[in-house]
């Protein structure tokens, strides 16, 4: 495909994997390989678990099925192609395919982004105002808000592949990536990247400060509400339901936060180091969620015990 005849479009990118790191793509490919394998399985495990649980059909554990399928779909649209480039020394990706990875990628992380707000918000209701948790968060809610995560992230991540797809791509087709990220791939552009840059800043900074201050702002309402309870056993009871919540956010936003920073500031932090925490900040969440889910939340891991060992489970009654 070509323009007035004088230049030649790329139709297919480069993914380098992790540059400076190549002579060891072998071995990194094996936690990768566990982290793919830990998230399909675990988050798998987990919503078996809550759909045979009658006493786990409650908000929390649907947002947390929720969170347990897109965990699965950013591992499964990332992970495949990293071992490809790893183990396989498959580099190559279409220009359409690569813009799709691109689109999913965002999109299931700005998804898992608002779950985490929605899963905040049902902590705040069950603590602060218990009396009305099951007037305000109805089925028909939660659905609602699971809907309003995925539209608002479809919304806000579709036009990058389209503002991408006017650009002309002629001479750079070497991705300095694992995936197809959306900055590496605007920067390979043959033209002003102005209001791609733009909005693609644009969109995880609003992601970003929206999302983590509802979140830190059900938080201060959650420990107001429990610094006043006067039993510590209510306190200790009251906190630990919102162990497993924290963790999941600390390991989602951290290496996101890290990897944005360094991105944008961070000139003297090497590529690969960038690239690590960008690829980590996609697997580690799959991976350790359910990890995190099933050890500090009493009825999952009841029942996952009683799922695997059923005899155990009857010996103890």
């Amino acid at each position: 495909m070509t323009d007035n005849s004088t230049h030649a479009y790329i139709s297919s990118f480069f993914l380098v994997g992790i540059p400076g790191l190549e002579d060891f793509h072998c071995w990194i490919g094996i936690p990768v390989c566990l982290m793919l394998v830990l998230a399909l399985m675990g988050n798998s495990i987990i919503i078996v678990t809550i759909k045979l649980e009658p006493s786990l059909h409650q908000p929390m554990y649907f947002f947390l099925c929720m969170l347990a399928v897109i965990d699965m779909a950013l591992a499964f649209s990332v992970a495949p192609k990293m071992l490809g480039i790893f183990w396989l020394e498959v580099h190559g990706i279409d220009f359409n395919i690569c813009l799709a990875q691109m689109y999913f990628i965002h999109t299931f992380c700005i998804i898992e982004s608002a779950l985490l707000v929605a899963m905040a918000f049902d902590r705040y209701v069950a603590i602060c105002i218990p009396l009305h948790y099951t007037t305000i968060l109805t089925t028909t809610m939660v659905i609602i808000l699971g809907l309003g995560c995925m539209t608002r992230a479809t919304l806000m991540v579709l036009p990058c592949p389209l503002l991408i797809k006017r650009l002309p791509y002629y001479t750079q087709n070497v991705i300095n990536h694992t995936y197809c990220e959306h900055m590496a791939v605007v920067k390979l552009a043959s033209a002003n990247t102005l209001i791609n840059r733009a909005y693609g800043i644009s969109v995880a900074l609003s992601v970003m400060v929206l999302d983590l201050g509802l979140i830190a702002t059900s938080y201060i309402k959650i420990l107001q509400a429990v610094f006043q309870l006067s039993s510590q056993n209510a306190r200790s009871k009251a906190l630990g339901t919102c162990a497993a919540h924290v963790c999941t956010i600390l390991a989602f936003y951290t290496p996101a936060l890290f990897s944005f920073l360094t991105h944008r500031i961070g000139k003297k932090v090497p590529p690969s180091v960038h690239i690590i925490f960008a690829s980590l900040y996609l697997l580690v969440g799959p991976a350790v969620n359910p990890l995190v889910y099933g050890v500090k939340t009493k009825q999952i891991r009841d029942r996952v015990m009683g799922l695997f060992f059923p005899k155990k489970k009857i010996h103890e009654k």
